[in-house]
């Protein structure tokens, strides 16, 4: 399950796409969220999914 909060959220995700998963959809899909919900929700925080970098700025 991922963290409600967006900062620790954005912390959590970032390490995971680092350490783990290849893009966003892979992590996604093992969290049982969408792309577009997770981008959502770190998009009200002020971060952007940036798939070069595979990572939120």
């Amino acid at each position: 399950m991922l963290p409600k909060d967006p900062m620790i959220l954005y912390s959590v995700v970032n390490a995971r796409l680092r350490d783990t998963y290849p893009d966003l959809a892979s992590l996604c899909a093992d969290h049982d969220t969408t792309p577009e919900a997770l981008c959502a929700a770190l998009a009200a925080a002020g971060f952007t999914y940036y798939p070069e970098l595979n990572q939120f700025r």
